[in-house]
């Protein structure tokens, strides 16, 4: 009984880890590189519009998907290594 709670302490652990993680990604996507580097970013162009726009109005969005996805992956891994998947 002991060894099980030692392996959901580490669960949820890890979980969180990875769960920090990606919200620090997030903010530094939304935050970091939609408001305070749009400046700097915006002596670049991609596809005829400055970087910071185009990071702001459509990079950042793209980036929440891709985050969603590696959080679906990571959970899916850890479920299983932890023997707590839905399958």
């Amino acid at each position: 009984m002991e060894n099980q709670k030692k392996r959901m302490q580490e669960y949820w652990r890890r979980n969180v880890r990875i769960l920090l993680t990606l919200l620090g990604l997030w903010f530094a996507v939304s935050y970091v590189f939609g408001i305070l580097l749009v400046d700097e970013l915006n002596q670049f162009r991609l596809g005829g519009f400055k970087l910071g726009f185009w990071f702001a109005q459509q990079g950042a969005i793209y980036c929440f998907v891709v985050i969603i996805f590696v959080y679906v992956i990571l959970m899916n891994k850890l479920d299983k290594e932890f023997d707590v998947n839905e399958d």
